[in-house]
């Protein structure tokens, strides 16, 4: 049976971190946690279990989650951030596979809690991830604060595992625009070092795009009044990132 580390990275959640913790009770063999420094009562709650709790300064996500790694006693790790959880059928699907580890990374579907409504549609789910790997066959990548685990080599076979990945994402509206604000930052930024452009052509017709695939495309009108609500801000975020893109750009000038 391989030994399997849990990691997982935080800063104040204290609203989260304990369903996270109590998910992985009898699963895992280690729990890291990997805190930039909360001022609430994260470190608090953790202490309840028995973890491994380690503060070091945030670079970014895809940064913290490879440091992450690197504290892991084992090379096995199962990767989650703290306002997730592991279902019973999920729990299942990966105590098998520590009997009997036979892939470099294993994925799993991810179903998001919304203001308290579980989100099927809206191009939230499957949401499939590869949380469960190999360290020594990958590293975090992909573009803050989007970031993903990636085999170094892309032909290596993935098993897709039974169960749910549980995503406590927003618990009120504010908590959501709040999340697009911080994130469309991180985004705007990372693309203006890369170089990339926003037309206005793009600023005007991305979000409207935006809207239709998610909305009518992917069904998100079957999650009812969330479903609308999520299409509209997901497209309001598209606008927002792209106009904090082109103010960049502009300011450059």
């Amino acid at each position: 049976m391989v030994k399997l580390s849990a990691v997982i990275i935080t800063f104040n959640e204290e609203r989260n971190i304990e369903r996270c913790l109590e998910s992985l009770q009898g699963l895992v063999d280690e729990i890291v946690i990997v805190d930039s420094f909360s001022n609430d009562k994260t470190q608090e709650i953790c202490q309840k279990y028995s973890v491994k709790f380690i503060q070091h300064a945030f670079e970014g996500h895809i940064e913290q989650k490879n440091w992450a790694i690197t504290q892991a006693s084992y090379p096995h790790i199962l990767s989650l951030d703290a306002d997730e959880a592991i279902d019973s059928t999920l729990k299942s699907s990966i105590l098998k596979i520590k009997e009997n580890w036979t892939h470099s990374g294993y994925s799993m579907n991810r179903l998001t809690n919304y203001c308290g409504k579980w989100i099927h549609y809206c191009g939230w789910y499957p949401d499939t991830k590869l949380r469960l790997w190999d360290s020594r066959k990958g590293k975090w990548g992909g573009d803050n604060p989007h970031d993903k685990f990636e085999l170094y080599d892309k032909n290596l076979p993935i098993k897709q595992l039974e169960g749910d990945l549980l995503h406590y994402s927003y618990y009120t509206l504010e908590d959501h625009y709040n999340q697009v604000t911080y994130f469309t930052n991180i985004l705007a930024n990372a693309q203006y070092k890369k170089g990339k452009k926003a037309p206005f052509i793009i600023l005007i017709f991305s979000p409207i795009v935006k809207f239709i695939k998610d909305y009518f495309i992917k069904k998100g009108f079957l999650d009812g009044k969330e479903g609308f609500t999520i299409c509209r801000i997901s497209a309001y975020a598209t606008f927002l990132k792209y106009k904090k893109l082109r103010n960049l750009i502009r300011n450059q000038n």
